[in-house]
């Protein structure tokens, strides 16, 4: 069985749904090592100093921001530690919008959301409210250490989680040129419509995902499977059993919603607040030459 990503609470107003955060897609690339031709032995890849080409150890990195062509501020665990977010255990539903109102380029990664132990009844509660009102979820998760846009929507008997693209993360359409202008603009004919209709109307069919597969990954296989000849193959580990989650009390589901409506509480968007004056190491800016930019970065980014 999969192990949950993450375990917390599912927070909407004053109501609180234990859930597990399990993936929802499954990685099926082929995945190739480099070997050396001489003698079939992995190729290692080492971190070097760019200028001594000498082997630089894991404690003697350190991360640096490339603020212009070859000049760095490195940053200290604390100054990293300090912008972190604070809340690790919850998905905060900070509102809920239409669903039509989000466009497909902001959805990015898919998971499930499992409810707890005896916390179907608020998990099935908020599902079937979402599919009624025809809204979604909008609010924050925290994924290791980075902090998360998403969205909770119901599908099926599921709720799923899908994590979305922060606005300055997408390009712009203005950046691109995309025929304007009516029908007339481009001596279309209406002929001609109603013939591109009648086509895409004889290739109309319901979608059915399983008729679609990986032509190249299953060719590609086969490939690998004629090189590998009588080697065999390596049986997979078998993972243990995910813990039950933890029980939770038995809640009154009509008096939070009543006091969630009447105060009209709910988790509030954050807002940027002046960071309070902490003591923190003192950043060092370091400048490289010119003629050394290009590896200096790199290696920078390997740090990274």
């Amino acid at each position: 069985m999969a192990r949950p990503i993450w375990t917390g609470t599912l927070s909407f107003g004053l109501l609180n749904v234990p859930v597990s955060l399990m993936t929802g897609e499954r990685r099926v690339d082929l995945h190739f090592r480099m070997l050396d031709a001489r003698d079939n032995k992995p190729i290692r890849y080492e971190r070097v100093n760019a200028d001594t080409g000498a082997e630089v150890p894991w404690k003697d990195i350190v991360k640096a921001f490339e603020y212009d062509k070859g000049s760095y501020v490195v940053l200290e665990p604390e100054d990293i530690k300090s912008a972190a977010p604070e809340s690790h255990e919850s998905i905060d539903i900070e509102s809920f919008v239409e669903r039509d109102a989000l466009s497909p380029q902001y959805f990015e990664k898919p998971y499930y959301l499992v409810p707890g132990k005896k916390a179907e009844k608020g998990y099935v509660l908020l599902r079937e409210t979402l599919k009624k009102t025809g809204r979604v979820g909008i609010g924050r998760v925290v994924i290791r250490t980075r902090e998360y846009l998403c969205a909770v929507l119901p599908q099926d008997d599921a709720l799923l989680l899908n994590l979305l693209r922060y606005p300055q993360e997408l390009v712009s359409a203005d950046e691109y040129a995309f025929p304007s202008g009516g029908l007339a603009s481009f001596r279309i004919s209406k002929a001609e419509m109603d013939m591109a209709a009648q086509l895409i109307e004889s290739m109309s069919a319901q979608w059915k995902p399983d008729q679609f597969k990986d032509e190249f990954r299953a060719r590609l296989t086969k490939v690998i499977e004629k090189r590998m000849k009588s080697k065999g193959v390596v049986k997979p580990v078998e993972e243990p059993e995910t813990p039950e989650d933890a029980t939770t009390n038995v809640v009154d589901f009509m008096a939070l919603l009543k006091k969630s409506i009447q105060t009209e509480k709910r988790t509030p968007a954050r807002k940027s607040a002046p960071a309070a004056p902490r003591k923190t190491a003192a950043k060092r800016v370091a400048k490289k030459p010119a003629a050394k930019t290009s590896s200096a970065r790199k290696t920078a980014r390997r740090a990274g």
